[in-house]
């Protein structure tokens, strides 16, 4: 298996801290990288790099970003929870030109989801790749919005794409959740390898998770089809962050944490059976 695309690689959000990781470790591997980000990109170039400054929002520029390029390994937009209106430029209408320029290159995509997609899931639950979703938010609901947004391209247009759903990706676990949800930033780095060099793909979701023993969401993923098996483990830190919860009995029960309970206005707990009505 190479172990070099044999074409461009077109990363955007290259400027935030995960486009840094992913520039940095495939920059050192070589390969040629084409860098988009809204905001300037704040270090040295790796040899083989070009930044461009554009806006998701801009489908022209786009589109003559990925001209020539393999893979678009897509990390930009908003990255957080936000309102409706900021979040749908570049996390919707931004990911559309994502994919029409996929499609017009016949270049693979490799998405950065997010467990906020599934945050409103129990913690204690263990779920699959093809669970349904259950987004915390604006910002997961567009993350579920996107891997949806895969599956139209890969069955009308044969765009691959790998939809990684990443846990809590930070140099260090900071907290008890993160025992479970931690994603390393190397474990991430040859995550994004593998996803790009991966012989085929189809349309696939991978949990982006280190090796932790606390995490539930293994499950029929398609890890062996990239050819990625995380290396690093939160289990180390469980000693000092086993009793860092936050008190939040909301935060502290759905895997997506703090942002289930952002503007948070049930006036009781949603029923544990999603179809059922015990605790209403």
């Amino acid at each position: 298996m190479p172990d070099t695309p044999a074409k461009p690689v077109l990363v955007t959000g290259a400027s935030g801290a995960l486009g840094k990781v992913v520039t940095k470790a495939l920059g050192a591997l070589g390969w040629t990288l084409a860098l988009t980000d809204i905001a300037p990109f704040p270090e040295a170039l790796p040899a083989g790099a070009t930044f461009t400054r554009a806006d998701l929002n801009d489908g022209v520029a786009i589109l003559r970003l990925a001209e020539g390029c393999g893979t678009i390994i897509h990390l930009g937009g908003v990255s957080a929870e936000q309102p409706f209106e900021t979040v749908i430029g570049p996390n919707i209408r931004g990911l559309y030109h994502i994919y029409e320029a996929a499609r017009r290159e016949k270049a693979r995509v490799v998405f950065a989801s997010s467990n906020h997609s599934i945050g409103f899931h129990e913690r204690a639950e263990s779920i699959g790749a093809d669970t349904q979703f259950l987004p915390d938010g604006y910002y997961g609901l567009s993350k579920a919005y996107g891997e949806l947004m895969g599956r139209l391209y890969w069955f009308k247009h044969g765009v691959e794409n790998v939809n990684v759903r990443i846990g809590s990706a930070f140099p260090e676990p900071t907290n008890a959740r993160m025992l479970a949800t931690w994603l390393s930033y190397p474990d991430f780095a040859r995550l994004m390898q593998r996803c790009v060099l991966a012989p085929k793909v189809g349309c696939c979701v991978v949990w982006g998770a280190s090796k932790n023993a606390k995490m539930t969401w293994w499950r029929d993923d398609a890890r062996a089809a990239v050819g990625w098996a995380p290396e690093d483990s939160a289990d180390g830190f469980a000693g000092q962050l086993a009793g860092k919860v936050s008190g939040d009995p909301v935060e502290e029960r759905y895997m997506g944490g703090a942002f289930c309970s952002m503007e948070y206005s049930r006036g009781a707990p949603a029923p544990a059976d999603l179809f059922g009505n015990s605790n209403e």
